[in-house]
């Protein structure tokens, strides 16, 4: 499990803007973090307090999910800078909001509030002020004690990769899994995951 965070009151205010004046592609460095916490096998956590602009949100979109605090502000902000936000950029974001929240975003490159986010389904939880941390720790928690065998076969399925639907099959026919989560259902306890991680 992996909790994206930033360091202190604000995620990210996203990038540097004098460094866009160069011959560098200014996208190139954050679809390469995008695309890494995308491909991360177990579930990524984006814990969200302040500003999280620009390239702050290109790597909340793609952490699996999303707990920030109230008073955070999202933007995606290429419209300002004219800057052509890219494809894969585009379409996670899409597919996060819906086309027509995405399109909101790219087009206004406006800020919008946490309770806005949440509205539009860039959110999954809003906590209060103070919460955040005690939150996502608790939500860790509850993960980490769920099998992660099922985590990664859905977080596959989930971002539109079901060519392993057999691999999958297979990992579950030879863990242990559904045996302790059966056993754990059928004796009223808490499923234990093995020590390996299941």
């Amino acid at each position: 499990m992996l909790v994206l965070t930033g360091a202190g009151p604000t995620f990210c205010a996203g990038a540097d803007i004098s460094s866009l004046t160069g011959d560098e592609d200014p996208q190139a460095l954050a679809v390469a973090a995008e695309e890494a916490l995308a491909a991360f096998p177990k579930p990524t956590v984006a814990a969200v307090r302040g500003f999280c602009v620009g390239g702050g949100s290109q790597l909340a979109a793609a952490c699996d999910l999303r707990f920030a605090e109230e008073g955070a502000r999202f933007g995606v902000t290429p419209a300002k800078l004219g800057i052509v936000y890219p494809a894969s950029s585009t379409r996670r974001l899409a597919s996060l909001v819906g086309p027509a929240w995405a399109k909101y975003l790219l087009f206004s490159a406006d800020l919008i509030g946490a309770e806005t986010a949440l509205r539009a389904g860039f959110l999954n939880e809003l906590l209060p002020a103070g919460e955040l941390d005690k939150r996502v720790a608790e939500f860790t928690r509850v993960l980490t004690a769920r099998s992660q065998l099922t985590q990664a076969a859905a977080k596959e399925f989930a971002d539109g990769r079901t060519d392993r639907d057999a691999y999958w099959s297979g990992q579950a026919a030879a863990s242990g899994d559904t045996a302790e989560g059966v056993a754990a259902f059928l004796e009223r306890r808490d499923w234990r995951p093995e020590p390996s991680g299941g």
